[in-house]
């Protein structure tokens, strides 16, 4: 099978179903941000050694291969394919408070940093927060995007953010608390 198909060359591209739109459409925007999680959570994943981080990371990068496709697919496509569903959602939170029991308690806000593959989960938490806000830009359009989705893109960047501090404390970093300016800048003499 070719890579390539020369059927984009006119700056359309197809959705599940077998309708072309343009490149810049909302929904090709919004699932292409999710394949732009997926590559940085693949960065992520390949600077760690293997382990219960790897394992998280590669199941959810094969979910968000799911989350393209039903944001790539209007609800009324006959083609059949896995859909985001309330499980999906509900294992990344259970994810969240397994991991949160290892650390500690939140007291102010954090930079991003630290380790490499928690610096890359945070740019990962950035990049899914863009595309939930494409999600609910298709929308306020009139596309069509289930719930499930919605709800999926939502918890991603809380699972992004508490696993890129897991990854730290596994690796004996500690956060990098927030500095307020006024507590930054030296008293004047």
């Amino acid at each position: 099978m070719k890579v390539y198909t020369k059927t984009g060359d006119d700056g359309t591209t197809a959705l599940f179903g077998g309708d072309r739109v343009s490149k810049s459409h909302p929904r090709i925007a919004a699932y292409g941000t999710v394949d732009e999680v997926n590559s940085v959570l693949g960065m992520a994943r390949a600077t760690l050694d293997p382990g219960a981080a790897t394992d998280l990371i590669a199941r959810v990068q094969n979910e968000l291969f799911v989350l393209g496709g039903d944001l790539a697919a209007p609800e009324e496509t006959t083609y059949p394919l896995p859909r985001i569903e309330a499980h999906h959602t509900e294992q990344m939170e259970a994810d969240i408070d397994r991991l949160t029991a290892d650390l500690a308690p939140l007291k102010n806000f954090i930079l991003p940093g630290g380790t490499q593959a928690s610096a890359s989960l945070h740019l990962a938490r950035t990049v899914s927060r863009r595309a939930e806000r494409l999600a609910i830009d298709m929308v306020g359009e009139g596309e069509v995007v289930s719930q499930e989705a919605l709800n999926y893109l939502n918890r991603l960047s809380d699972w992004l953010f508490t696993l890129a501090r897991w990854v730290n404390h596994d690796a004996g970093v500690e956060d990098i608390a927030w500095v307020p300016v006024a507590d930054r800048t030296p008293a004047a003499p």
